[in-house]
């Protein structure tokens, strides 16, 4: 049987493992990004991603991929469009003053409807604003190819629903959702799906309820992080260990709450709100829970500095006169990703207020004025010390306590640190 060849716009944290995975299940794979550096990484075998498929890391996934040819590279996407059957999109849609941007998503289509071939299948796995399958992809492609869609060239959305760090697991066992006009579609769509997964596959005519549905996976995620940070205020108040409530709720099998933290990050979580409510507006609807729930979750950068300041004015210092060190950069616990991180926010609020951050994450590739090379050069001399993310490398952040000014504060929103092994004249707070 002939290979199948599959081009997949966007080599980013959804797009690079999903390439792999199907080089890995033996197609011949194109990978399209307009990032010339990242395009010479991946020709070399360089990626700062930490996934891991059957005990091996992604980097050595990469390079052997690449060696047997089953994996390229390219920025060339015209000429990746043309030697395809199928091309699946894995473009972000950003998010601009809480508008979606639609460019660099326009552009791909824009070079797929330029290429494509008849009988070829195109496959929309990015996030989007509900209706933008059939109410944008499907006109550019049928309008620039002169091709119609569900006859001479075929049209599905598939959204991606994997976590990162476990995207080759989840790719094979996480059921799949296709949305798909037409009968045709739907069966191309769900012989490309089975090439790398084995789980169920639910099919539905229509690809704005799946598009809707993946949006509302997030915006869910986010509803539930706000209510757990107002209970965390609650707790605090209390005098509780919110860490301690939510695992005693959780024993319930009908209860999952999440943990509180710093703030939301990602590239998902954050922009869903603005997906849903780009097209609410349109039909006229207001979304008020979940336009408080965004509100609330996009202040905690903000809530976490001034309780910081206020906490070293307990000692009497003030912030603007104090260096912190920051544990973590990345947008969440034991990731490399530091897009819209709230951590990363944080740290740009405090020199703000004019405070000096040393930040130490291991995990994390991105340069930044105030990243450090190591725990200890943080910690050196400083008057706080905040614990943002877990990272991948073991220490205990206790033992560096002892290089810090005296009478530290330490802000722990991990719940990584038992307060009764810190030095005396520590102020400790826990998230």
């Amino acid at each position: 049987m002939m290979k199948k060849t599959i081009t997949i716009f966007g080599q980013g944290y959804v797009g690079l493992p999903l390439s792999l995975s199907f080089a890995i299940h033996g197609c011949n794979v194109i990978g399209v990004d307009s990032d010339s550096n990242l395009c010479s990484n991946l020709a070399q075998g360089k990626t700062h991603q930490t996934e891991k498929y059957q005990g091996l890391n992604i980097q050595s996934v990469l390079k052997e991929q690449l060696e047997n040819g089953s994996y390229r590279i390219t920025s060339d996407g015209a000429s990746a469009v043309q030697q395809a059957d199928t091309i699946i999109l894995t473009v972000g849609i950003p998010v601009h003053d809480g508008l979606p941007f639609y460019d660099y998503f326009d552009a791909a289509c824009q070079t797929i409807a330029e290429n494509i071939t008849k009988g070829s299948l195109v496959l929309i796995r990015s996030t989007v604003v509900p209706g933008t399958t059939e109410n944008r992809c499907k006109s550019l492609l049928e309008k620039i190819s002169g091709f119609k869609t569900g006859e001479d060239i075929f049209l599905a959305y598939v959204p991606e629903r994997i976590a990162e760090g476990k995207a080759f697991e989840e790719f094979e066992t996480m059921p799949t959702l296709i949305g798909a006009l037409d009968k045709t579609s739907q069966l191309k769509a769900a012989e490309i799906i089975q090439i790398n997964s084995k789980a169920e596959i639910i099919i539905s005519d229509s690809p704005t309820a799946v598009e809707t549905s993946k949006v509302l996976e997030n915006l869910q995620r986010d509803a539930n992080i706000a209510i757990a940070q107002e209970f965390a205020r609650f707790s605090e108040a209390a005098g509780l260990n919110i860490f301690e409530v939510i695992q005693l709720a959780n024993t319930h099998k009908r209860v999952n709450i999440l943990n509180p933290g710093p703030g939301v990050g990602g590239y998902c979580i954050p922009n869903a709100f603005h997906y849903l409510n780009a097209r609410a507006q349109e039909l006229g609807l207001r979304l008020p829970l979940l336009a408080l729930a965004r509100k609330q979750n996009d202040q905690l950068p903000q809530w976490i500095c001034e309780k910081t300041s206020d906490l070293l004015r307990q000692i009497g210092k003030e912030l603007s006169h104090c260096k912190i060190a920051v544990v973590g950069l990345a947008m969440k616990d034991f990731s490399p990703d530091d897009r819209l991180s709230p951590a990363v926010e944080i740290c740009m609020k405090l020199i703000e207020s004019g405070a000096t951050v040393a930040a130490y994450d291991c995990n994390v590739s991105s340069h930044y004025s105030f990243k450090v090379e190591s725990y200890k050069e943080a910690v050196q001399d400083a008057d706080a010390l905040l614990i943002l993310n877990r990272l991948y490398e073991a220490f205990d952040p206790v033992q560096g306590i002892t290089r810090m000014a005296s009478h530290p504060v330490i802000v722990d929103t991990k719940n990584t640190i038992n307060p009764q092994l810190l030095p005396s004249g520590s102020l400790f707070w826990r998230l």
